[in-house]
């Protein structure tokens, strides 16, 4: 089973933290506040070791940084797919922050890009995509152990839902929708001999990295504190919302 490294999952978030808060992305315009979600999905895909790591992008995007940090510590390379108009805004973005070696830019339609890239270990798809799910079912994840999220999955808009087709072997898939950033599914897949170690929440066993980050809530007023956390042991990832401070 692919090892959890807490120490990478700390060093991507704190990377990622550094990169989205530099003073040369201040005048970028366009870039979209993404609360709590980059860093968690850095610190998710870093911690999990990812090599191949694929996003799907509407725009220039928080994600892409984050994903690129999570690539730069695992020593993995980040593909991302996005639209041919924000392609140079990207490139410029990612240069500029010393993560140009790390990412592999391709523009097009993703449904026809998506089959060049096999057993992905992390893949992020931005649900602001016109055909989101089509692409979300392309994707050819390592059935060993990988992770797709679905950002931005506002509203009623729905995920994988822990359904995942074309698998060749038996493969756990499990979905869970968090209201992290503005909406987010975390599938989890594994081979059914290694997720089915333990089961339930807070097993025994030494637990890995809690990662805080902060996401905001509808209705809330404020921002919830979640965790993040890996039993060593099981290889069992958890994520929990912390209630609000009063």
């Amino acid at each position: 089973m692919m090892e959890w490294s807490a120490t990478s999952a700390t060093k991507a978030y704190l990377d990622t933290l550094k990169l989205c808060n530099n003073p040369k992305r201040q005048s970028d315009s366009r870039k979209t506040p993404e609360p709590g979600s980059s860093e968690f999905v850095s610190a998710l895909a870093a911690g999990m070791k990812s090599k191949l790591i694929v996003e799907v992008a509407s725009g220039v995007s928080p994600s892409t940084i984050a994903l690129a940090a999570a690539a730069r510590e695992t020593g993995g390379r980040l593909v991302c797919i996005l639209p041919e108009p924000v392609l140079c805004e990207s490139k410029r973005v990612i240069k500029d922050l010393g993560l140009k070696d790390l990412v592999e830019f391709r523009t097009g339609d993703p449904s026809e890009l998506l089959h060049n890239y096999e057993n992905i270990d992390f893949s992020l798809v931005d649900c602001k995509n016109e055909g989101y799910t089509r692409f979300l079912k392309l994707l050819d994840v390592n059935p060993r152990r990988s992770v797709v999220v679905a950002n931005n999955l506002v509203g009623e808009k729905k995920g994988l839902e822990g359904h995942l087709r074309g698998m060749k072997e038996k493969v756990v898939v499990r979905s869970l929708k968090h209201p992290i950033g503005k909406g987010m599914e975390v599938t989890m897949i594994g081979r059914k001999e290694e997720t089915h170690k333990k089961e339930g929440v807070g097993g025994c066993g030494r637990s890995g990295i809690g990662i805080r980050s902060c996401g905001s809530m509808k209705g809330t007023g404020g921002k919830s504190k979640w965790i993040f956390k890996v039993d060593e042991e099981s290889g069992e990832e958890h994520i929990f919302r912390m209630p609000k401070s009063v």
